[in-house]
């Protein structure tokens, strides 16, 4: 099958690799060069703009964006929609908010174009043990990318599925990435109460590799945790900042939207903004309540 492919960082190249592999020809175009340069050199078609990558593709055109979320999704649509024709479909495979992903798929259903939102997890192993993909949007879409799906997943029959219309790929995948905040929460949690206990001098390294099989955690989650810590047990060198990208916040709006508890999941959200702050001001204020009402010392700052 034929595709075209935007956007080659670490994931969008192994998925080219992967396609590429499974002997479907593809078109890629990304802002720097060196990427569809290295593309090319395992058969890939380079383009160097969208009108070029549009011109190379044979209707009905397939275009698979793997770019950021938000603007640079936004743009790389916006600039596609004008050079498309009917019948072609736009795939979003990116982290976008849901709302964005319905709006969109309107404004390309007004102008005869699909367009079809693929949640996509796998990370940079994807290349090795395939993608796990939620899909929403129109089902004669999504059947005539049946191939490409079913190259890029663990197995033909195996990690990916139509969930739903337009907007559902990518509103499971932001429960899946709320899921995935609650989860590593615990583990981190976990590890770090083994660690702090000194006079038992537990290897948490050894541990999570007993953990890994036959306990009821174990999880390719804890394979990675296993990984980092087998690297460096004692984080050596990481500053203690956690990232959210996004998908953690929009599952705790929507709970709290559909007023369904996820207590878990947002406690997990608040405790990667509590890593943000190297000199809380709350946790300041909490030792001198204690100090007011109970007499309690206050660590004096270093």
């Amino acid at each position: 099958m034929q595709m075209g492919l935007i956007g080659l960082g670490k994931m969008g190249a192994n998925m080219n690799i992967r396609l590429t592999r499974g002997g479907h020809q593809l078109v890629v175009f990304d802002r720097n060069r060196e990427p569809v340069d290295a593309a090319e050199k395992i058969g890939s078609i380079g383009a160097v703009s969208f009108e070029d990558l549009v011109s190379k593709l044979s209707a009905p055109r397939a275009i698979w964006v793997m770019v950021p979320s938000g603007d640079p999704t936004e743009q790389s649509i916006q600039q596609l929609i004008e050079l498309l024709e009917p019948g072609d479909i736009v795939i979003d495979g990116g982290n976008s908010n849901y709302h964005d992903t319905m709006r969109r798929a309107n404004m390309l259903r007004s102008r005869g174009l699909h367009f079809v939102d693929v949640g996509t997890s796998g990370g940079i192993w994807g290349l090795a043990e395939g993608y796990s993909m939620m899909i929403g949007g129109e089902q004669e879409a999504v059947e005539r990318l049946r191939p490409i799906f079913e190259t890029l997943a663990p197995a033909p029959d195996q990690g990916w599925g139509h969930v739903g219309p337009s907007g559902a790929g990518h509103f499971v995948k932001m429960v899946h990435n709320g899921i995935e905040y609650g989860m590593m929460q615990a583990f981190a949690e976990g590890f770090e109460i083994m660690h702090a206990k000194t006079e038992l001098n537990l290897d948490v390294a050894q541990i999570s590799e007993i953990w890994r099989h036959g306990s009821v955690v174990r999880s390719w989650l804890l394979d990675l945790t296993a990984n980092a810590l087998r690297e460096n047990k004692d984080l050596d060198g990481i500053a203690p900042w956690v990232a959210d990208s996004g998908e953690g916040r929009w599952t705790v709006q929507e709970s709290i939207d559909l007023d369904v508890p996820a207590p878990v999941i947002t406690l997990s959200l608040m405790m990667r903004f509590v890593t943000r702050q190297e000199n809380s001001y709350a946790a300041r204020l909490l030792a001198a309540m204690r100090n007011q009402f109970g007499g309690h010392a206050i660590k004096p700052k270093d």
